[in-house]
């Protein structure tokens, strides 16, 4: 009787490899957890700056994450339906055509190695008269292409200037593409490749898309970016849309058969299906690693001019989907840095310390390990406190850094209200960090809307098998996937905590402009002594950036 209940039933098998974690969940036809199994990753920091996951390793994990959730569900690889897989973006590795040998490490989206060529290439005369003309062409063609192209910066965690540093600096891939033996892959691209034993070299256009040289106008690689960068179009991969039978099936000796691969998706987008963000304007908030606030576009993609970026959310067919992203790069990993540093013993527990005090005691933290995003966009910026007196205590900087949390999430949507004619009422939230009720809470108070928090906070993973599930039929439609929302908490704004909160924001604006600039070139010697402002009244240092490289694993 059980195995013709296992014979009856369908499985789906969801991969989902983030900057910290390694999951595997399987699902029902009913979208119920059957089993999952949890590993993490190991992030490498061989030099200040650097981020780096080695091949083998991730390799390792990811097969046996899968066994694991094999065993727990007590089936064989044999009885799964299919399996979607949903990665980080923008974190990159090249190897060999020929053996299959990478020729360096994953460089991941949390790397800085590239940062000076950021910043030369965002003030070189060659860019800025690359964006005039971007601005001229719009103003005579009304094209939101060229409107993005004119304010468009380069930032640390695209890949472009990533893999333009690896073929200027690794040997081996520079004589691999000149004697095109080079392949390039984010970690979706490398992990197909494996799994289907080097059948396949793809990416789905949501990874494609979060590289930063993947025109989301004309769906194709940006002719100028190769050109510009020296990035040989025989070394990339083919996009490909983000659900179908392309994705063929594992190789059968690593997990004992065959499971067929119908699905792969950037991790963002993918929770963007596991919060049924299926319609315009629907907003979902992922805080993991970073904080990623995604709106749906529908058919096309945004031009902003705040910094939000424009990336594919999904292609199925003739469904063609975008999405305008706000991030702030730093979420956990600044509270895994902040229980590093021995403000509190358990994360749990913060929102309560939080709580604990009714304020901040007049303490601001400006949250840039990895630089401030929108509407800032200072890829030079500092963390720090700054307003500390004999009075504070830890309580006080828990809240602090919470507080800082909500306040970067508040300014990610001030930038797409602005931006946008759509009507906000709800945020769907996901996310580790979500299940801090105190940040949650003063979310949705400064936001003045609703918060959502499912059940279980993984929406990648459920994203995942949403698309499977749909793909092969399991689930008739979008509809029938929204009826199957599970719900936990329900965070209601209160007007008057806003209110209150006003001339707090104010002055923790101006704290974090203080940290403007501080890694810029020409305060190189102060940062690198660790010397702090005694004018700001902060604590701000170059070790404790280090603490963060090298404690704060890494999206």
């Amino acid at each position: 009787m059980q195995n013709t209940k296992i014979m009856e039933e369908k499985y789906i098998l969801s991969l989902d490899i983030g900057t910290t974690t390694i999951r595997a969940f399987i699902y029902n036809s009913r979208t119920e957890i059957v089993s999952k199994a949890v590993d993490h990753v190991i992030l490498h920091y061989p030099q200040p700056g650097y981020v780096e996951i080695d091949p083998d390793e991730l390799w390792n994990s990811v097969v046996d994450v899968v066994n694991n959730a094999l065993q727990g569900a007590k089936l064989t690889a044999g009885q799964i339906t299919a399996m979607g897989i949903s990665t980080q973006r923008s974190t990159f590795i090249t190897w060999s055509r020929e053996s299959g040998r990478p020729f360096h490490r994953f460089i991941t989206w949390k790397d800085l190695r590239a940062d000076k060529l950021v910043k030369h290439w965002n003030e070189s005369y060659l860019w800025k008269l690359i964006k005039v003309g971007a601005y001229v062409l719009f103003m005579v063609s009304r094209s939101k292409r060229f409107k993005a192209g004119s304010v468009f910066k380069f930032s640390n965690n695209q890949t472009t200037l990533r893999l333009y540093w690896a073929l200027l600096n690794v040997p081996e891939l520079k004589s691999a593409v000149e004697n095109n033996d080079a392949m390039f892959g984010t970690l979706d691209s490398w992990l197909l490749y494996k799994m289907t034993d080097k059948k396949i070299h793809m990416s789905d256009v949501s990874s494609a898309s979060a590289t930063g040289f993947f025109d989301p106008f004309t769906m194709q690689w940006a002719g100028w970016a190769m050109s510009l960068f020296g990035i040989s179009p025989d070394m990339l991969p083919m996009v490909v849309d983000t659900a179908g039978d392309h994705f063929t099936s594992t190789a059968p000796a690593i997990w004992g058969q065959a499971i067929p691969i119908k699905s792969c998706i950037a991790d963002q987008t993918a929770s963007m299906w596991g919060s049924c963000c299926f319609e315009v304007g629907d907003v979902k908030l992922t805080m993991g690693t970073g904080t990623f606030f995604n709106i749906n576009t529908g058919g096309s993609p945004h031009a902003s001019v705040s910094g939000l970026y424009p990336v594919v959310g999904w292609r199925l067919g003739p469904e063609l989907v975008f999405s305008a992203e706000g991030a702030n790069n730093d979420t956990a990993s600044i509270i895994k840095w902040a229980h590093n540093l021995g403000l509190f013993e358990n994360p749990e527990d913060t929102a309560d310390i939080a709580m604990s005090v009714p304020d901040s005691d007049g303490v601001f933290f400006i949250p840039a390990f990895s630089g401030l995003g929108p509407p800032y966009n200072d890829c030079t910026a500092a963390s720090g406190f700054v307003g500390m007196k004999p009075s504070t205590n830890k309580a006080h900087l828990v809240r602090a850094v919470l507080e800082a949390i909500a306040f970067r999430t508040a300014q990610l949507y001030d930038c797409v209200r602005k931006e946008t004619n759509y009507t906000f009422s709800t945020i769907r939230m996901d996310g580790g960090v979500s299940n801090n009720d105190f940040v949650a809470q003063l979310v949705a108070d400064l936001t003045g809307l609703k918060v959502e928090r499912p059940t279980e906070v993984e929406m990648s993973s459920l994203g995942c098998a949403h698309l499977v599930g749909l793909h092969l039929g399991i689930f008739k439609s979008k509809e029938e996937l929204t009826s199957l929302r599970k719900i936990g908490s329900v965070f209601t704004p209160r007007a008057h905590v806003k209110k209150s909160y006003d001339i707090t924001i104010s002055r923790w604006e101006d704290a974090v402009k203080r940290m403007f600039g501080w890694y810029n070139d020409n305060k190189s010697s102060q940062s690198q002594n660790g010397v702090s402002d005694s004018s700001s009244n902060s604590i701000t240092s170059q070790s404790s950036f280090k603490v963060s490289k090298k404690n704060g694993k890494a999206k």
